[in-house]
């Protein structure tokens, strides 16, 4: 990264990919702000950080809150003093049949991870402007692109945040203000020692991914000031293979 400390946000990054954006970006000089719902893995997240010798901070949010955005705004520009770089990472999914699925549960995956992208992009975009621009990038899914069953409000949502990408892009482009999306495949979170030889030979990389592989992807995007509106698919090649049922 470039050498001035840049002041970054990254929402849902107590755990797995946001823990793991944050920490990067941490490690190449970055303020990092977290926002996250969940306040032991939050706190714990900013503190380890820290413990590094790198600044930290973090602030409870709920995106799909609009008041709760305004807030984590606020406190970010209080605490880093600006806003430079914005990773919507923040989501949730709730698997069940279209039969089943309640309006509430389907308004609570949308409200979160669509409206709540929307919601942080806007009021964050609105200090990038002050500044001179900034960088904004979402964290969508190869399930906008491919489904399995009971994925209804998850698939919903992140075809729109795909959209919404290069729909901001095209509106913030006058505020010099570059708008981007990372779609992940199949990033292991957990106990990675514990996945199965086919789970890995099923990619064509040989290997499931893991959340250093999205966070190696933003920190690319954040430097590199000629691609705007992009989406990319880091999936190891699963949604490029063809498959037939025997």
């Amino acid at each position: 990264m470039e050498t001035e400390r840049k002041k970054v946000i990254v929402t849902g990054g107590g755990n797995g990919i946001g823990k793991e954006i944050a920490t990067a970006f941490a490690r190449q000089d970055a303020e990092v702000l977290i926002a996250d719902k969940d306040v032991k893995a939050g706190y714990e997240a900013a503190e380890a950080i820290k413990s590094t010798g790198s600044p930290a901070h973090f602030c409870l949010t709920d995106i799909s809150d609009p008041a709760g955005v305004v807030n984590m705004i606020g406190e970010a520009v209080s605490l880093l003093g600006g806003i430079n770089i914005l990773i919507n990472n923040a989501g949730k999914g709730i698997w069940k049949h279209p039969d089943l699925l309640s309006v509430e549960e389907w308004d609570s995956v949308i409200d979160t991870n669509l409206r709540g992208a929307f919601l942080c992009s806007r009021e964050a975009g609105r200090v990038m402007k002050q500044s001179g621009g900034g960088c904004i990038i979402n964290i969508a899914s190869t399930r906008a692109f491919m489904s399995e069953p009971c994925s209804e409000a998850y698939a919903a949502s992140k075809g729109g945040l795909v959209a919404l990408t290069h729909a901001l892009a095209a509106s913030l482009a006058p505020y010099n203000i570059r708008v981007n999306c990372i779609s992940p495949g199949w990033i292991e979170t957990g106990d990675y020692s514990r996945l199965r030889k086919i789970d890995h030979s099923q990619h064509f990389s040989g290997r499931v991914g893991r959340p250093s592989d999205i966070a190696e992807a933003c920190l690319f995007l954040a430097v590199n000031d000629f691609i705007n509106g992009e989406n990319i698919i880091i999936d190891g090649g699963m949604t490029k293979k063809m498959i037939y049922e025997p």
